[in-house]
């Protein structure tokens, strides 16, 4: 993908409207980690190593193909996962009750 700005105000207002779009994303996702949570019987369930696994290799590929680093994305993907799975274990903690 290529990015060309003309001064770093200008890198920084792009990378300031592309946070507002992937924390809007994130946001959409933890809506549907909550509603998983409803689905899963205990704990194991909600933790699913395979699962993320699976997620791992796919975003690896998606970053391969769209030009992301797969390195960073599965690093970013990987800190993502633990805090929905805290989240998941949460909801899925209140609900259980």
């Amino acid at each position: 993908m290529a990015v060309n700005c003309d001064s770093l105000e200008q890198v920084r207002e792009k990378i300031d409207g592309l946070d507002r779009q992937i924390v809007g994303l994130i946001a959409e996702r933890g809506a549907y980690v909550s509603q998983a949570a409803r689905f899963k019987k205990d704990s194991d369930a909600v933790r699913a190593p395979q699962r993320v696994e699976q997620v791992i290799s796919k975003v690896r590929t998606l970053a391969d193909e769209l030009g992301a680093s797969p390195d960073v994305t599965e690093s970013v993907y990987r800190a993502m996962i633990a805090a929905f799975i805290e989240q998941e274990l949460a909801e899925h903690k209140t609900l259980a009750k």
